[in-house]
């Protein structure tokens, strides 16, 4: 049933273009452009002296015709894809499964995740308290500074 009325609007969609383009090629310019070639003095004839305010009303008519078709047609053309969609068919009939996702996998090691300090040593529980500092003591027997080699 939805095709055949499809087809009928789109007759009617042909048949209003068809009458837009010509009344709109009717109309007399003001410098007597394409309207000329329908012989100038035909419209008046057909109209009377109203002529201009006559096909002003039918482009209008003829112009909210053609957009209501064209509104009409395109939900119908949506209508009758949505309810063939062979693609749609399946996603309903076919029950929703969702996979189970797997538990995040951490990619670094196990020591990288514990915190590290400034020198690049991992504090462990046991290493977490500062260490006591020892006071430096000078060396007893310090080395030789190496001799100056003669520059040239």
């Amino acid at each position: 049933m939805l095709p055949i009325v499809i087809n009928i609007l789109l007759a009617i969609h042909i048949v209003v273009s068809l009458l837009i383009v010509l009344i709109v090629l009717m109309q007399r310019p003001k410098n007597e452009g394409l309207g000329a070639a329908f012989g100038g003095g035909m419209t008046d004839n057909l109209f009377g002296a109203q002529t201009t305010n006559v096909l002003q009303t039918i482009t209008r008519w003829l112009g909210g015709i053609f957009f209501t078709l064209t509104l009409t047609l395109s939900y119908l053309y949506v209508k009758q894809t949505a309810s063939k969609s062979s693609v749609h068919k399946s996603l309903i009939g076919a029950p929703a499964v969702v996979p189970a996702t797997p538990p995040p996998v951490s990619t670094l090691p196990e020591a990288a995740t514990e915190p590290v300090r400034a020198d690049g040593t991992v504090v462990t529980p046991d290493a977490a308290k500062p260490a006591p500092a020892e006071p430096v003591k000078p060396a007893e027997n310090p080395a030789p500074a190496p001799a100056e080699s003669p520059t040239k």
